[in-house]
C-alpha cells in the first residue's frame, strides 16, 4: 500500500484548532444548560407527563435555558465537526447561523430603542401574565422574587397589579391567607433581621396607601428598570461589546472555510501533480 501526501496544503492547523477549542467550550455549556433544563423539568414531573408543558401558564425559565441549550449545542457541535473533519458545509452552517443571531440582536436592539412604547406595553403584559401565574411555577415564582428584590420594586405599575393573582386578590371572595398582600419580596428589608420573614407582606394592602411605603416597595417594576438602564448605560454597551466579540469567532471558520474552498479549487485544477510519494520529486514524473 502506498501513502501519499498533498504537497500544497493550505489549511492552517492553528485555525482548525484555535476553532476547535473555542467550540469544544461552547459545545460543553450548551451540555449543561440542557441538562440543567431536563433536571428542572424532570423535578416537576413534566418529562413523566409531556402534557404538562401546553398546561403551564406564563413563561416557564426552564424553557429560556433548553433553547439556549439546544442552540449552543448545535452551534458547538457544527464548530468542533467542521473544524476537525475540515467540513464546508458545517463551517458554513456555523458562519451563517452566528452572522444570523448577530443581525438578530442588532435588530431587536434598534426597534427597542425606536419603539419604547411598545416595549413597555409588552413587558407589562409579561409581567402580568406571570403575576397570575406567579403560584403556578416554582421557578417562575423565583424569577419574580429576583426581579423585585434586584430593583426593590412590586408588581409592574406598582403593588396593585398583585390583585391580578388569585391569591392576592382583595376582592371578597378570596379566602386565601394572602388575600390583599404582597410576596415578601416586595418588602422593604429590615437590616436588624437576619431570617427572611415570607410573612411580612400579608395585609399589607389593607392599610392606607401612605403608609404602604414604610413596609413595601411602592415603585413599578417597570419603572425601576427605565430608571436603571441610563445610570448603567455603560454596563449595558460592555455586555453588548462583550457578546459582539464572542462572536468574532466567526472570523475562523469563514478563514478555515476559505482555506479549505483554496485547497479544492487547487487540487481541482492540478490533480495530475499534486500528489506524490514521500521523498518523490513530483517534477520527475513528468
Amino acid at each position: 500500500m502506498h501513502y501519499y501526501r498533498y504537497s500544497n496544503a493550505e489549511v492552517s492547523c492553528w485555525y482548525k484548532y484555535l476553532l476547535f477549542s473555542y467550540n469544544i467550550v461552547f459545545w460543553l455549556a450548551g451540555v449543561v444548560f440542557l441538562g440543567v433544563g431536563l433536571w428542572a423539568w424532570s423535578e416537576k414531573g413534566v418529562l413523566s407527563d409531556l402534557t404538562k408543558v401546553t398546561r403551564m401558564h406564563g413563561v416557564d425559565p426552564v424553557v429560556l435555558v433548553l433553547m439556549v441549550g439546544v442552540v449552543m449545542f448545535t452551534l458547538g457541535f457544527a464548530g468542533c465537526v467542521g473544524a476537525l473533519r475540515e467540513n464546508i458545509c458545517l463551517l458554513n452552517f456555523f458562519c451563517s447561523t452566528i452572522v444570523l443571531i448577530f443581525f438578530l440582536e442588532l435588530a431587536v436592539a434598534v426597534l427597542a430603542f425606536l419603539f419604547q412604547d411598545w416595549v413597555r406595553d409588552r413587558f407589562r403584559e409579561f409581567f402580568e401574565s406571570n403575576i397570575r401565574s406567579y403560584r403556578d411555577d416554582i421557578d417562575l415564582q423565583n424569577l419574580i422574587d429576583s426581579l423585585q428584590k434586584a430593583n426593590q420594586c412590586c408588581g409592574a405599575y406598582g403593588p396593585e397589579d398583585w390583585d391580578l393573582n388569585v391569591y392576592f386578590n382583595c376582592s371578597g371572595a378570596s379566602y386565601s391567607r394572602e388575600k390583599c398582600g404582597v410576596p415578601f419580596s416586595c418588602c422593604v428589608p429590615d437590616p436588624a433581621q437576619k431570617v427572611v420573614n415570607t410573612q411580612c407582606g400579608y395585609d399589607v394592602r389593607t392599610q392606607l396607601k401612605s403608609k404602604w411605603d414604610e413596609s413595601i416597595f411602592t415603585k413599578g417594576c417597570i419603572q425601576a428598570l427605565e430608571s436603571w438602564l441610563p445610570r448603567n448605560i455603560y454596563i449595558v454597551a460592555g455586555v453588548f461589546i462583550a457578546i459582539s466579540l464572542l462572536q468574532k469567532n466567526i472570523i475562523l471558520p469563514t478563514r478555515l472555510s476559505q482555506s479549505l474552498r483554496s485547497e479544492c479549487s487547487f487540487r481541482h485544477r492540478h490533480s495530475p501533480d499534486i500528489w506524490h510519494l514521500p521523498g518523490e520529486d513530483p517534477d520527475l514524473r513528468h
